[in-house]
């Protein structure tokens, strides 16, 4: 048996040593990911995924590990994907070690993955799709991915979470500029964090006033959780809310929502193949180091080069 057969076994069974390696695979070894993600793939499917956004210094990270432990209460499995921002020096994962979650490290049931971001934009790390479809095959039965939370970027957890979370605390600023156009339009649940601070009452009038504005007919009304992760508060209602949302999109929505996740991974795959394999014929072809001499040299402008070789590609 090769050694990626034996990570694939491993994850299938669950083996926690053997889901680490293939998530290590999936963000270092593009190759090897492809064939890991081919096998497993059949496997997935079942997990509710669920992602958590919003501000820097709303608390996600002590939420997660609340809801985690509220999970595990409930007999449930729980992975849990952390996207930082990468490290300019190591490229790795800055806030890696999640000092706050490290407890629950020890818990069979759990499993607790650092990603970095590799300066992807978005919030979200290439591979985490990829982690996703690992824990998922994995048998895990809730997986929440929480993003770097740099504002709106972060509508790119749409590709991969169920139900969105948005989080955001009193005292971080302006309310309604924190949480603006695109990333309110992913919610599916708000939740006001530290609501044992002045102004939490605020932050949950200006998140009904921004839902009012919004004239669109849907069908799920973005319900507003008030917590204090630091003690749990509030933890449990927000689980019922997540619970709800999994329950109406079983009845109304899932199949819709994973016919444009498949579409946009479909698409973003295509893209990929499409570019490497232009930008290795050009380079065969020598055409690719002519145009970047003339960029270097100022004789045409990168938009231009680009424009211009695959036209005569395309010719």
């Amino acid at each position: 048996m090769s050694k990626i057969d034996e990570i694939i076994n491993g994850v299938l069974a669950g083996n926690r040593r053997k889901i680490a390696k293939a998530i290590t695979i999936a963000e270092s070894s593009p190759e090897e990911a492809k064939n890991l993600i081919a096998s497993i793939y059949p496997h997935t499917g079942k997990a509710q995924i669920i992602g958590l956004t919003g501000p820097g210094g709303a608390g996600k990270s002590t939420l997660i590990e609340k809801m985690v432990r509220e999970y595990r209460r409930r007999g449930k499995t729980v992975g849990v994907i952390a996207v930082d921002p990468t490290s300019p020096f190591t490229g790795g994962a800055f806030l890696g070690d999640r000092i706050r979650m490290q407890e629950l490290s020890t818990d069979e049931g759990v499993f607790i993955r650092s990603m970095a971001t590799r300066n992807n934009p978005g919030g979200i790390a290439k591979a985490t799709k990829d982690a996703v479809k690992i824990l998922d095959a994995a048998g895990k039965d809730v997986i929440i991915v929480e993003t770097v939370g740099a504002g709106q970027s972060e509508v790119e957890i749409i590709k991969v979470a169920q139900t969105i979370i948005v989080i955001h605390a009193p005292g971080l600023g302006d309310e309604i500029q924190a949480i603006k156009a695109g990333i309110m339009e992913i919610a599916d649940i708000f939740v006001v964090n530290k609501a044992d601070r002045e102004n939490a009452d605020k932050a949950v009038m200006d998140i009904q006033a921004m839902l009012q504005l919004d004239n669109k007919e849907k069908p799920w009304t973005p319900p507003i959780i008030k917590t204090v992760a630091l003690t749990g508060e509030g933890v449990p209602k927000l689980i019922e809310k997540i619970e709800e949302h999994w329950q109406f999109l079983k009845k109304e929505l899932l199949h819709k929502r994973s016919l444009e996740k498949a579409e946009a991974e479909l698409i973003e795959a295509i893209k990929e193949k499409v570019t490497s394999s232009i930008i290795e014929k050009l380079k065969r072809e020598k055409r690719f180091e002519k145009v970047l001499q003339q960029i270097v040299e100022r004789e045409i402008d990168p938009a231009s080069a680009a424009e211009k070789l695959l036209n005569q590609e395309l010719e």
